[in-house]
């Protein structure tokens, strides 16, 4: 067969989508199947040639062409949200930081090359000197740190910020830097020898940004009042301020020829003259504050992200908008599955995303409402979308996303809404002013009912199978039991200690689930007996949902873990981790093989509930059963880890019982070999916290990460329990163990 040039260009342009195409399913956590959305924004910058886009976030660093727009590749090895990345002037490496690490790729292979530790705290910003030979970090331990690249060596510490340092940049002889802290100062250091040289005030709160022009004459901070401040930076002599912003800038940059700065702030980004401090233009087209903005190499493109996800491209000199990436979003508050499983409804920021639950492609985007698309929910038929907002409920066609109607009457914001089973009926709650429910005639909009009994927010509605019943569940700790056709209320459910979250009625009409942020309860929905607690419910921050054949409850939790329980026995089935943040809500497909997973990391995970539950490894507290000891008398237990590889990194949290036990002291154990490193184990409240790194020396893969010791406050039965759990293994990438507690029982 003959093969051409063209013939190879197209094939090479055919596989390139192919992989574009397939990013929704790129380093996705074990048990998951497909990613909807890329998460949230916090830096954006362009590589030296321009040929590439790298946007940090809540997922890690997506590389874009930066022509074409498509992904290239998703960098993922840091176990939290990456705060700010840099490329080397040779746009070879990236540099990526996050939790308390930073991590150098190589571009053009996307491998991890070299892991720097050292800050004790999350890193929010990075940037290279000018040749390439240091890597300067600001951190939220209150420090900035610059790095030797080649060894990853600490070189020096900078100390005098009082708050943290958020941002740094280096001049453009490499000879000064200048760092920006929370404490309302902008700094400025010899970068050789870590000399402080100056504190440029004048920031109110914050100093979030800092840039240098490209003859390096000029310093721009910006920060929380409203303004950009532009220092001679030979004198430190304070220039102008350039005013015209309606809130704290987040972000500031030059054009390469360095006669035009750009600002952005809530919903806007200003071009400015800076040597006039003239404002040239503004360009608005954000709903949120903009994190971040750059220029193009040749000066002729402006891109800015902003906190609601959205990252347009401007032609900076006519203002001009170029181009739209999508897929990144602010975080999600509610997803929900249309009837046939074919399309999945995401509420984030102000904006309803409809994307193909089988391909992961986004179908449309629908401006919902002023404020926050806070709930959604199909009709039983999937012909209309109804999204609740502030004071109102939209009501849209699913297929074209047309608005069709608009329900007026609540007095604040509208945090759940639901359709009955039959289709005829509406239900909406309202919260902060009012604390009602209406319902509505789902066909002509009219109210029908308003009902009044809660003394606080209404956080969850559901309706019987059967349509005849809605229970609604109020902030104040109590439910309602109404009659759908007249309005009465027929029953209150009361016992719950904190304040509710959610409330489900099961497929089957036997069981009804109750949730609160600490525990969720299963009742009997027609006797109203109290059954069972979920086992292990703690700090579930989403709403609860049941699966279609009734037999499981899903829950989220701000552990960033989706849990799934036996729906009779309230017995813990399995669990989900993979987000990078709070799980806020969760969904089952209609043929019960997918549950469905939305967080505050600004993506939705859909989880395989037929695979094969094995983890990558098991942590567990030994002996799994424990006899409680007498009162004032000691009990032991460790903390093992068991896996395929040997771990890396390790942080977890053992809960307890503080009416049952008292915390003592933790040891390290034969899992933490010689070189590595062992944290002091704090107490915070009642959790005991464990964290271990470069465990990744000659040692078996099995064995105990610590020993702890407690005294017994009370003789009663209660739960050690494992949170907070993060394993890294050594190549860096993050395990997914499954969690095995123990008791603690009277025998």
């Amino acid at each position: 067969m003959k093969i051409t040039v063209s013939s190879i260009v197209l094939l090479a342009l055919f596989l390139f989508n192919a992989d574009a195409q397939r990013a929704s399913s790129w380093e996705l956590p074990k048990g998951a199947k497909m990613r909807l959305g890329k998460g949230r924004i916090s830096d954006i910058k362009y590589s030296p040639d321009g040929a590439r886009l790298a946007v940090a976030g809540s997922l890690g660093v997506w590389l874009y062409d930066a022509a074409t727009l498509k992904e290239i590749k998703l960098l993922t090895a840091h176990t939290g949200w990456v705060g700010g990345v840099a490329f080397s002037p040779d746009g070879d490496t990236l540099a990526s930081g996050s939790r308390s690490d930073i991590q150098l790729w190589d571009v053009n292979a996307g491998n991890l090359q070299r892991t720097f530790t050292g800050h004790t705290s999350s890193v929010s910003s990075v940037a290279f000197s000018p040749d390439g030979k240091l890597l300067a970090s600001g951190s939220y331990d209150d420090t900035a740190r610059l790095w030797n690249t080649k060894t990853g060596k600490p070189l020096l510490t900078l100390t005098g910020h009082t708050d943290p340092v958020v941002s740094v940049a280096f001049s453009p002889n490499g000879k000064m830097l200048a760092t920006g802290g929370d404490d309302a100062t902008a700094r400025l250091w010899d970068a050789e020898t870590g000399e402080h040289l100056c504190t440029l005030p004048g920031h109110q709160i914050s100093a979030h940004a800092v840039a240098f022009s490209p003859d390096g004459a000029v310093l721009a901070s910006a920060g929380t009042n409203h303004r950009v401040q532009l220092w001679a930076a030979k004198t430190w002599e304070h220039l102008r301020s350039l005013a015209g912003h309606r809130g704290r800038v987040e972000s500031v940059a030059f054009n390469p020829r360095g006669d035009m700065i750009a600002s952005g702030s809530y919903g806007d980004i200003l071009l400015w003259d800076p040597a006039s401090g003239d404002l040239l233009r503004t360009l608005r087209a954000y709903g949120e504050v903009v994190t971040a903005v750059a220029f193009s190499p040749d000066g002729n493109t402006l891109v800015g992200g902003s906190e609601d996800g959205l990252v347009i491209f401007w032609d900076p000199e006519t203002g001009e908008q170029t181009n739209t990436l999508t897929g990144h979003a602010n975080g999600i508050h509610s997803l929900a599955v249309n009837p046939d499983g074919s399309a999945i409804a995401i509420g984030s920021s102000s904006e309803i995303h409809l994307w193909d639950a089988k391909t992961g492609e986004l179908l449309r985007t629908l401006p919902a409402h002023r404020t926050y698309a806070y709930c959604v929910a199909f009709s039983p038929d999937g012909g209309t979308l109804a999204s609740g907002g502030f004071q109102e409920v939209s009501l849209w066609d699913a297929g074209t996303g047309k608005l069709l109607r608009t329900l007026t009457g609540h007095k604040h914001s509208i945090f759940n809404v639901a359709f009955s089973p039959d289709g005829s009926t509406i239900a909406s709650g309202g919260g902060n002013f009012g604390f009602t429910v209406k319902l509505w005639d789902a066909k002509i909009g009219k109210l029908l009912h308003t009902l009044t009994w809660h003394t606080m927010t209404v956080t969850g509605v559901a309706f019987s199978p059967d349509s005849r019943r809605l229970a609604s569940a109020g902030r104040e700790g109590t439910i309602a039991i109404w009659d759908v056709a007249t309005g009465e209320r027929l029953r209150t459910l009361s016992g719950h200690i904190s304040e509710l979250k959610d409330v489900a009625f099961s497929p089957d009409g036997r069981r009804f689930a109750s949730a609160t942020s600490r525990v969720a309860k299963l009742w009997d929905a027609n006797t109203w007996e109290e059954l069972c607690i979920l086992a292990g419910d703690y700090n579930e921050v989403s709403n609860v949902a049941f699966s279609p054949d009734s037999a499981l409850a899903a829950r989220g939790s701000s552990d960033k873990t989706v849990r799934l329980w036996d729906a009779n026995t309230g017995e813990l089935r399995r669990s989900f981790v993979g987000h990078t943040s709070s799980v806020t809500c969760v969904a089952f497909t209609p043929d019960g093989t997918t549950l469905v997973s939305g967080s505050s990391d600004g993506t939705v995970l859909l989880w395989d509930l037929d695979s094969d539950p094995t983890s990558d490894a098991t942590v567990s507290i030994v002996p799994s059963v424990v006899t409680s000891p007498m009162q004032a008398e000691q009990l032991t237990v460790a903390v093992k880890i068991a896996a395929k590889e040997r771990v890396a990194n390790c942080r977890a949290a053992v809960k307890f019982d503080y009416g049952a036990l008292q915390y003592v002291e933790a040891a390290a154990g034969d899992y933490v070999t010689e070189g590595a490193l062992f944290k002091q184990p704090k107490k915070r409240g009642n959790s005991v916290w464990l964290e271990a790194s470069k465990l990744d020396s000659d040692g078996e893969s099995d064995g105990t990460l610590a020993v702890l010791t407690f005294k017994v406050r009370s003789v009663k039965t209660s739960t050690l329990r494992l949170t907070r759990v993060v394993l890294v293994g050594s190549d860096g990438k993050r395990l997914y163990p499954r969690l095995e507690d123990a008791q603690v029982v009277v025998r």
